[in-house]
């Protein structure tokens, strides 16, 4: 390797508790050299973020003070730099590209307003030659219609076209290394494909070093030099992917790479009773066409129909904006829609909140965010009952949490958690809290809006495995929103593929994924169990 431009040696770094000391880094060292890709892999509570965030000191007070160790960058000791010399840094030779870019840019300033006020921090230009340089970056990422992009607010892209803005703006300034925490997460497998061909050919335009933290081991796999496995706080093991990959040496790193899902769905019979039904279903709105006025009409979804058995899983899949999450909004009936949806043998079209509540009783939401969907005011027991004081108010406030407790244990936490508050449990566990507050009715749908796109690979895992368990016990019928096809593989029996508001695919799914009919649908599947196939523009 050559010279490294980033050299971390020794890094420790622990917080005080009543119980001892929290180790959250013990003696990590690595380095990194122009023009290459490292990659920190492992699971929430690692330290990859910790670890990326202290190449440029950006840590909380509490952790930066605490932190032991050499960082030498471009040959100076990042430890003893002054605030302002920190500042030169940050920015413009290191650049940071953050998993989420919704919560990263102002939801208030335009795009073009935030990209030149980037771009003049760190260089002495005029507001129209900032405005002309954001325009080329956005030309670089292939961002579509780039010119209309600037006047654009956040809300008013797509979650890929926001990524774009984020590597805009990361390479503003040329930088020398990129840090891509988690950059492509919670992506389509197709735009996260374009992404990740994105940022290469960025590398090799600029020759720049990325450091790439991620738990998705599948782009490790095809898209880095060298790897780094973390578990808690501790490097495991290292070295060349293909060499980690092909030949792991410690048992966690064959544990990551042991955690895709397995496994098929066994189709239900065609006597199993129809539990919904689902003819020509369509959903249009209006929306603004372009700045000078007119509006034109969006179909997001257009005129699709499906039918579902007791003990069915099927899965939705396709990019972002193709209409899976309206198509549940329109079978849960909370937005506006034609066509017909019976339910149980009963049509739910057009019903008013009071008739729509029986039926929500039997149909139920997971969503893809647990804690955003949690109460944090609410210990989890009142929260997986809170139900039950609507359609069982005979139930004593004992006897709730009696079913709180039964449910936790159900989904397999422990039952003496219900006076717990969900900032107390991880990712998947509050995942598991959700899952135990859908099926307290005894629902007979569930409808799973991307419920595990957002966790780690050997928690999916345990999620899915729940949510299996959970439908063979109850007899659950399920409808499983996803961008992971790898994921739907494992747990549906039948799919089909939406794309701009129309079903373009459907059947079982095994025979769909091995013999699809359509371009888009090989397109897509070749994304999602190829990464390296898919093009940038």
């Amino acid at each position: 390797m050559t010279r490294p431009i980033v050299k971390a040696s020794n890094l420790s770094l622990a917080l005080p508790t009543p119980n001892g000391p929290l180790q959250i880094l013990s003696e990590v060292s690595f380095e990194i050299a122009a023009g290459e890709t490292l990659a920190v892999v492992g699971e929430s509570g690692s330290g990859k973020s910790v670890t990326a965030m202290s190449l440029i000191k950006l840590l909380p007070a509490e952790l930066a003070d605490r932190l032991n160790g050499q960082i030498s960058v471009f040959g100076e000791d990042l430890l003893s730099l002054s605030p302002r010399q920190l500042r030169a840094i940050r920015g413009n030779r290191i650049s940071v590209i953050f998993q989420e870019p919704m919560t990263s840019l102002n939801p208030l300033a335009t795009i073009g307003r935030q990209m030149i006020e980037n771009i003049r921090i760190h260089n002495k230009v005029s507001r129209a030659e900032a405005r002309q340089q954001a325009l080329a970056l956005l030309e670089q990422v292939h961002m579509p219609d780039p010119e209309a992009r600037l006047n654009a607010y956040p809300h008013q892209l797509s979650g890929g076209q926001r990524q774009r803005v984020m590597i805009a703006m990361a390479i503003a300034n040329n930088p020398e290394l990129l840090i891509a925490d988690e950059p492509t997460t919670a992506l389509d497998v197709t735009t996260q494909a374009q992404i990740l061909a994105l940022l290469k050919e960025l590398q090799d335009r600029y020759g720049m070093a990325i450091l790439f933290i991620t738990h998705d081991l599948g782009i490790v796999r095809s898209f880095v030099d060298r790897v780094l496995v973390m578990n808690r706080g501790v490097v495991v093991e290292r070295g060349p992917v293909q060499e980690v990959f092909n030949n792991p040496q410690d048992a966690y790193t064959r544990h990551l790479l042991n955690s895709e899902p397995e496994g098929h769905k066994t189709p239900v019979g065609e006597d199993a009773p129809v539990i919904l039904d689902v003819e020509n279903l369509r959903v249009t709105y209006s929306q603004k066409k372009g700045f000078l006025g007119g509006k034109k009409v969006v179909r997001a979804v257009d005129d699709i129909s499906l039918r579902l058995r007791r003990g069915q899983t099927l899965g939705v899949v396709g990019e972002s904006g193709s209409g899976k999450s309206t198509l549940a909004k329109a079978i849960l009936q909370i937005v506006k829609s034609q066509g017909k949806v019976v339910f149980l043998g009963d049509s739910v079209n057009g019903l008013d909140d009071a008739g729509l509540r029986p039926v929500r009783r039997n149909m139920q939401v997971v969503f893809q965010d647990p804690y955003g969907a949690l109460s944090p005011r609410m210990p989890i027991g009142e929260f997986i009952t809170e139900p039950l004081l609507v359609f069982r108010p005979e139930l004593s406030k004992t006897e709730r949490y009696e079913i709180a407790a039964r449910l936790l244990h159900q989904v397999g936490l422990d039952a003496a958690h219900v006076q717990r508050y969900p900032h107390e449990f991880s990712g998947g566990q509050r995942q598991r809290i959700a899952i135990a507050r859908a099926v307290v009715l005894e629902p007979k749908l569930i409808i799973l809006d991307e419920p595990t796109s957002a966790l780690d690979v050997s928690v999916q895992v345990q999620v899915l495995e729940l949510l299996r368990s959970l439908q063979r016990t109850l007899g659950l019928t399920y409808v499983f929103i996803s961008h992971d096809l790898k994921v739907v593989r494992a747990v549906a029996d039948e799919l089909i593929i939406m794309q701009s508001g129309k079903v373009v695919e459907r059947g079982p799914t095994e025979e769909t994924i091995r013999n699809p009919k359509t371009a888009y649908a090989r397109q897509l599947l070749s994304a999602a169990f190829d990464l390296t196939v898919a093009d940038p523009i």
